[in-house]
């Protein structure tokens, strides 16, 4: 099982840049960040600095949306930074929450996703597509050999997770749960059968906050705000299937919910995190001892999961990374592999 990080660009550059070195030093095959640029720092900056800096990690959005950026952007971006990194880069997307939704805007479609996804994909990889009826075609990118543009997308329910398997070469799926994990990969699996995929060519990360410490009421409420951010995602689910078809797993606890100010989005401590109970953030993120972390992974890896990204976002990012790249990366091996 490959190890990422992802970075919530909230501090300084230079604080991004060690983080994501003393990642690759540990042994992390991945190093994401954010992309809420109303929020935190405008992410493609920071994926340049990384990308200069470090020499094996694979690195990327952790996820950006159709709509912040005109496509032939984002392409542009991701194929400069292919040239820069050597060809390092991945695309993580989905369809848009805290960049949007600050803004007052809500998700896209999952048309507009599809749409995006693939002529991104084969803008960055020197192909021509039509975009606004007109042919768009990066000569510089094409090469003789241009690298390749492996896709993520994050997804929540069946359309998005069987979109997924269609089309991606991997799914983002943002919880360390893996009963959750074996419904969402029924959809995925589904969705690339229909393409005509092998449904075992799909990578799958679980991403997720950790906090490793024997006092679990402290571990907890450092990352008590992922549920929270997650709430936003099930009550937009909620918004558009019967609840009855998804796993209460997911959705009963959002019942509690009294609303989410996007203000204060990821952070610790944040009142957004108060209705999320004790065993909801033991479901979704990894807290406890070393043992319990080793374990829970192993469960991950069995319901199928090739990669581990740890949301790195507590304020005690160092010492994470110290205690897991001593003591838990090298216990699964890293593979640095790509899908």
């Amino acid at each position: 099982m490959d190890f990422g990080i992802t970075l919530k660009l909230d501090m300084p550059p230079t604080r991004a840049v060690a983080l994501t070195q003393q990642a690759e030093r540990a042994g992390f095959s991945y190093g994401w960040v954010f992309d809420s640029h109303v929020l935190w720092q405008e992410p493609y900056p920071l994926l340049t600095l990384m990308a200069a800096n470090t020499e094996r990690m694979r690195l990327g959005t952790c996820v950006t949306n159709p709509a912040v950026r005109d496509l032939t952007v984002t392409a542009s971006l991701l194929a400069t930074l292919n040239l820069i990194s050597g060809g390092r880069m991945d695309l993580g997307i989905g369809r848009g929450d805290s960049s949007r939704r600050v803004l007052g805007k809500r998700p896209t479609t999952l048309a507009q996703l599809e749409e995006t996804t693939l002529k991104i994909r084969a803008l960055a990889q020197g192909q021509t597509v039509v975009h606004d009826e007109q042919e768009v075609h990066f000569p510089w990118a094409a090469g003789d050999t241009p690298a390749a543009l492996p896709i993520w997308i994050a997804a929540y329910g069946p359309k998005a997770l069987t979109l997924a398997g269609r089309i991606a070469d991997g799914v983002i799926l943002q919880f360390a749960d893996p009963n959750l994990i074996r419904w969402s990969m029924q959809f995925v699996h589904e969705g690339a059968r229909a393409a005509g995929r092998a449904p075992a060519a799909i990578k799958v990360m679980a991403a997720a906050p950790v906090w490793v410490s024997a006092d679990l009421p402290h571990a907890r409420d450092q990352v008590r705000w992922f549920p929270a951010l997650v709430s936003n995602h099930v009550v937009d689910l909620l918004s558009r299937y019967d609840q009855a078809t998804l796993p209460p797993e997911l959705t009963a606890y959002v019942a509690q919910r009294q609303g989410y100010d996007y203000q204060h989005h990821a952070e610790v401590g944040s009142g957004n995190s108060a209705f999320v109970s004790d065993d909801v953030v033991d479901r979704m993120c990894i807290v406890g001892s070393l043992a319990e972390h080793r374990r829970r992974l192993r469960d991950l890896q069995d319901a199928g999961v090739d990669q581990f990204n740890i949301y790195l976002m507590s304020g005690e990012e160092e010492a994470c990374l110290e205690v897991y790249g001593a003591e838990v990366v090298t216990a699964f091996g890293v593979s640095s592999s790509s899908p």
